[in-house]
């Protein structure tokens, strides 16, 4: 029943330790980890937005002057709109699964 025991200071400062490591990782997983705020997603929503308006208007204008420019059956302002709208749809989707597959890399390598 001869136990050693430490000195009590010995054992207050490994406590303390164990404390601060803990705070300290804590802190850092804080950091890591920063949620996105609204200024982050009202961004995103941005250039999401003008990633399908630019085609859209683009196609719209060069519509107007080869309409004006052209005599055809068909509008080609509406046909550009159209397909600067598919364009800017499609860039939209491209860009933000790009971002999803990014997003969740990142959560896997911080997960091991």
């Amino acid at each position: 029943m001869n136990k050693k025991r430490k000195p009590k200071e010995t054992r207050d400062w490994s406590i303390f330790s164990k404390k601060i490591g803990a705070d300290t990782e804590r802190k850092l997983k804080a950091r890591r980890n920063k949620a996105p705020g609204v200024w982050s997603g009202l961004g995103m929503m941005g250039l999401i937005g003008w990633s399908v308006a630019v085609p859209t208007l683009a196609g719209a204008a060069l519509g107007v002057w080869l309409d004006d420019k052209t005599n055809v059956e068909f509008s080609w302002t509406l046909t550009l709109i159209i397909v600067g709208l598919t364009a800017g749809c499609l860039n939209a989707w491209h860009w933000l699964s790009k971002e999803g597959r990014d997003i969740n890399e990142e959560q896997e390598e911080k997960d091991e």
